[in-house]
């Protein structure tokens, strides 16, 4: 009896010390309260303590039953807890997770959260960054789109995942959606590599400042109306990697944690007062308004009410107009839209109200002067808007692409800065790196383009052209590098070098030589020529 005892006891040390072997991934699970974690009382759920031990220890797809091991993890105030972990059985991906919790203290009323509860939970992801492959923030559902809107924009640098999920009915009953979407967030956390705050919810991952609350009470509680999803759980996992942003710069993770929550969110109704509008407008301390409008981006057409925002506008209020719709997007179609632009509104694309009010709570924190809060609310930053190309050029052959190409072509050949000017600031996020029907690049030139936007040092070419000429010419050259010069662009045809005249590049155009033009070594990466 006893040989057979020690020899069993062998083969399961022998057998951990293989799965010892197996890669493990690191996850942190943020535990700050929601129906989740709940449990039955005579009063109703309760939020319950000890939720690692009480509902995921005694699950077979969270727990192996491996040897119990203590990790260390930080609070929001950098105080140290030593917490026990759970290993998931090996997955499809032959790789193990290993998980801890740790708990708010209190736990929270996800309908009390506000930028105090946002702060606390980005700083937990902070301390703990270094010790943990990736994060999941079990939160209740009522303001969970708001929380993971909010973390989008302050999650500064951000390398790793972190994935928000919460349930509608708790992990303790029967039928309940929790064990899948805290399954399926940690899946996705310890296999994929995702750098951005998201949401998941029924099977689907979402980028979270794209996601809103649709349903009080379905399993499928959460959409991202305007964003497919970033990744589908069933039998395998689909990651849609062509929509995931990562960081553009290689810096160091931080958390923005100045925030300014002096906002405010209105619902544009049939027969709203400006009296009402006015009222909300002059709010002590107010420096945002979030305005929900019909449609695409409408309300009713009230002299009054345009002449109330109008007024707030130029006392420094930001105001965002977003539409009332699930899907879509404002824009100025009808004049009750265009009013408001002129007024000074911001158009806010097809962002959610979710995340224009902790965008608009973000920018606030910041110290920007109006100017750039009404530039970065109609812009993207984190993914949480699709920023609509301007109609620059039409024609039934052409792409949207091509159309904006050809437009800027000629206003190259034409010397029309003020049009160059107009598609660069419509167009600049990817003009700039396309090529021509002939394959010409940023980096071929040509004689009309270079008597624009680079005028000749030399003699004869002064000679060519009056004196009033050459210093238009010197007039379009500065205020085009300064429209340009600070658009990145992909170098192609193999040019090797700058400074004076110009390398020959792959369409076999030669431009240096006997002109030996001279060229601002930053002009140069940035110059669209066409023939």
């Amino acid at each position: 009896m006893v040989t057979a005892s020690l020899g069993k006891n062998a083969r399961r040390e022998s057998f951990f010390q293989y799965e010892d072997a197996v890669a493990e991934s690191r996850v942190l699970i943020i535990m700050t309260g929601g129906t989740i974690c709940m449990r039955r009382s005579p009063d109703g759920y309760v939020p319950a303590t000890g939720f690692l031990d009480s509902c995921l220890a005694i699950r077979p797809s969270f727990n192996d039953m491996s040897p119990t091991k203590e990790l260390t993890a930080r609070t929001d105030t950098g105080e140290e807890q030593v917490l026990k972990s759970l290993r998931t059985p090996l997955t499809s991906y032959q790789k193990r997770i290993r998980y801890c919790v740790m708990e708010f203290n209190p736990l929270l009323d996800s309908s009390s959260i506000n930028a105090k509860g946002w702060k606390k939970i980005a700083f937990t992801i902070y301390n703990n960054y270094k010790e943990f492959d990736a994060f999941i923030v079990l939160h209740g559902t009522d303001s969970l789109a708001y929380t993971s809107s909010a973390l989008s924009f302050m999650l500064q640098n951000l390398g790793k995942p972190v994935i928000l999920t919460g349930s509608q009915t708790p992990m303790t009953e029967l039928q309940n959606d929790a064990t899948d979407n805290l399954l399926g967030s940690l899946l996705i956390a310890g296999h994929f590599m995702i750098p951005e705050v998201c949401l998941f919810f029924n099977h689907e991952l979402y980028r979270g400042n794209r996601a809103t609350k649709v349903n009080a009470t379905a399993f499928a509680a959460f959409q991202s109306p305007n964003c497919p999803p970033l990744a589908t759980v069933g039998i395998n996992t689909t990651a849609r990697w062509d929509l995931i942003t990562r960081p553009n710069a290689i810096e160091k993770f931080r958390v923005e944690e100045n925030l300014d929550a002096h906002v405010a969110c209105l619902r544009v109704f049939p027969g709203i007062m400006p009296e009402m509008v006015e009222g909300v407008l002059n709010l002590k301390n107010l420096k945002g308004l979030v305005l929900e409008t019909f449609g695409a981006g409408n309300l009713p057409e009230d002299e009054r009410l345009i002449q109330v925002l109008g007024e707030a506008c130029r006392r420094g209020i930001i105001i965002v107009n977003v539409t009332q719709c699930l899907t879509g997007t404002v824009s100025p179609l009808y004049a009750p839209g265009t009013a408001l632009g002129r007024a000074g509104v911001v158009f806010g694309h097809d962002l959610t109200s979710e995340a224009a009010l902790t965008k608009l709570i973000w920018l606030l924190g910041k110290g920007l002067t109006d100017a750039q809060i009404r530039f970065q609310m109609s812009h993207s930053i984190r993914g949480e808007l699709t920023e609509q190309s301007q109609t620059l050029f039409e024609h039934p052959g052409l792409t949207p692409k091509m159309e904006s190409l050809s437009r800027l072509g000629y206003a190259i050949r034409d010397g029309d800065l003020e049009e160059i000017e107009r598609v660069l600031a419509a167009q600049r996020e990817w003009l700039l790196n396309e090529v021509d029907y002939a394959g010409r690049t940023p980096l071929v030139r040509n004689e009309s383009f270079l008597s624009v936007v680079a005028p000749s040092s030399s003699s004869s070419s002064s000679s060519s052209s009056s004196s009033s000429s050459q210093a238009s010419r010197d007039h379009c050259a500065t205020r085009a590098k300064g429209q340009i010069e600070s658009v990145p662009v992909k170098h192609r045809g193999g040019v090797s070098s700058y400074g004076n005249g110009v390398q020959k590049g792959n369409t076999g155009v030669d431009t240096s030589g006997p002109k030996q033009r001279t060229w601002s070594a930053k002009l140069q990466p940035y110059i669209y020529a066409f023939r």
